[in-house]
Formats: structure tokens, sequence, C-alpha cells
């Protein structure tokens, strides 16, 4: 059993970036697809506290519950808005990536590079062509 847990959703490019990087240094890690099975509300929670992040901060805006549900208005409560991820769990911002050394939301993807126990094993380059790991598995630096 891996010790590295990503919430995920193989229909987004920042997730499958972020998986791919996993793998990249030599770990399988556990897959959830949280769109079919969500976090229980105590996980949400604590997913939630051990990024340090506000609940808002957890949530998509470009989806169309986000819309429809009109939480661009900031009048409900932590516990109303880890309701509403919980019964649209598509309001879930990810991925979400849990290690010994942490647990981060990887937007961009690359974030998981400081939570990984293990150092990539070559290069890699998201899909998009940007290239984020050296041939030598050192993380690239932007100028």
């Amino acid at each position: 059993m891996s010790n590295i847990t990503i919430y995920h959703n193989p229909a987004c490019g920042t997730s499958r970036n972020t998986l791919e990087m996993i793998r990249n240094s030599g770990i399988e890690p556990t897959v959830i697809l949280y769109l079919e099975t969500p976090p229980a509300r105590e996980e949400l929670v604590k997913l939630i506290e051990d990024m340090g992040i506000s609940v808002r901060a957890l949530l998509r805006k470009n989806v169309d519950p986000y819309e429809q549900l009109g939480l661009a208005e900031d009048v409900f409560s932590d516990d109303r808005l880890i309701d509403f991820m919980l019964q649209y769990p598509i309001l879930i911002n990810r991925p979400i990536v849990v290690t010994p050394l942490g647990t981060r939301l990887c937007r961009p993807s690359e974030v998981v590079l400081a939570i990984l126990p293990d150092e990539q094993r070559g290069a890699f380059a998201k899909e998009d062509g940007e290239q984020v790991v050296d041939s030598q598995g050192k993380p690239m630096t932007k100028s």
C-alpha cells in the first residue's frame, strides 16, 4: 500500500500532471477518484486543516453548482460550504495530495514536488510541454 494518496480527476490536466509527477518519483499512489468516491465530512475537514487553507479556498469556482448556488456571495458558513462540497463533489478543487511530508492542493501541479519523499527519476514535462523537472530529476526554476 502506498503512503501517498491523490484525490484525482482524470479529466483534469493539472490532476493528470500531478499524478505523473508522483509516478516519476517511483511511487504508485493510492488514487481516489473523488467525483465517484467523495471524502466523508470528517476526512474533508481534516484535509482542509492539514493543507492549512480556508474552506472557501478549496472551492472550485468555474463549475455550474458554484454559480447556481450563489457561492460567490460570502454568506455561507464553512459548515455549509462543506455541505455543498459533499453534495456536489465537483466543487472540491483538485488535485489534493497527501504524503508523509504534507498535504497540498497541487495547483499548479509542480507544488507536489515539495511534498514527495523521493526525488524525480528523470525529466518531466507537463502535458502542455512545460518542462518542470530536468534530466537529473531536479525541479526547474522559473526565469
